[in-house]
């Protein structure tokens, strides 16, 4: 079937998801990562994709923003509530920067606006695949309250869960990793986000807010703590 691949192998027989609608883009794409030496799948609506991401085992995907059926905004936005974690490059001929916030803070991992060169997608699919995925060893990150589940996507205080978006996630997942360290906006901005620039809206102050709201649920104490004119830090329970 369509979409079914084996457990994540070598980066020269990457396994990848392309949705697009745009038969001269998607020959364009398609032709050049064969030549890199990946395997790739061809949706040409949001449906047929949403199936194909649901259903397969994909090292990564490709979407574009304009499709038809389903959007692809609201594609990555479907795929990321229904707990789906495969990297996502978004493709999109929206160059403005609330833009770019809006598909990053929707759960892409990275973006890249058309039109472009091959040698810039192909750059940014490498280092997207070359994320290292966690071993079984490092699976579950642990604090004196908190265990986040990096496989299942599940986070719990306490013992108690608590419910996040993906980019919520990966916030959290990032401070918990450097517990007890100041983590700058800028370093959160790089790692969370994977902004290279500073986009001038506050939306790590944003997103620290509802993480933090989240993880007192029912008047716990604070684990996140704001140094000012440095970043944030989380601390073990005292």
């Amino acid at each position: 079937m369509p979409g079914r691949s084996s457990p994540r192998r070598s980066l020269n027989t990457m396994k990848i998801l392309l949705i697009e609608d745009d038969k001269k883009t998607g020959d364009y794409i398609i032709t050049g990562l064969k030549e890199a030496a990946h395997s790739i799948d061809l949706a040409k609506d949001g449906y047929e994709g949403l199936i194909l991401a649901k259903e397969g085992t994909y090292d990564l995907l490709i979407m574009d923003r304009m499709l038809p059926g389903l959007d692809g905004l609201s594609l990555l936005k479907t795929l990321r509530m229904a707990h789906c974690n495969t990297p996502i490059l978004f493709l999109t001929t929206m160059c403005g920067i609330d833009d770019r916030v809006e598909c990053l803070n929707a759960g892409a991992d990275d973006y890249l606006v058309k039109p472009f060169a091959f040698s810039e997608l192909n750059a940014r699919v490498n280092a997207l695949l070359r994320r290292p995925r966690e071993t079984v060893e490092q699976k579950i990150l642990q604090t004196s309250e908190l265990e986040i589940n990096l496989l299942k996507g599940v986070v719990k205080r306490n013992g108690n869960l608590i419910d996040l978006q993906p980019t919520e996630f990966r916030l959290l997942e990032y401070l918990v990793r450097h517990v007890g360290q100041v983590v700058t906006r800028t370093m959160l901005l790089e790692n969370v986000w994977e902004f290279h620039f500073d986009p001038k809206t506050n939306i790590v102050e944003t997103h620290i807010s509802r993480l933090r709201s989240k993880l007192n649920t029912g008047n716990k104490a604070d684990l996140i703590t704001t140094v000012r004119g440095s970043g944030y830090i989380i601390h073990e329970a005292s």
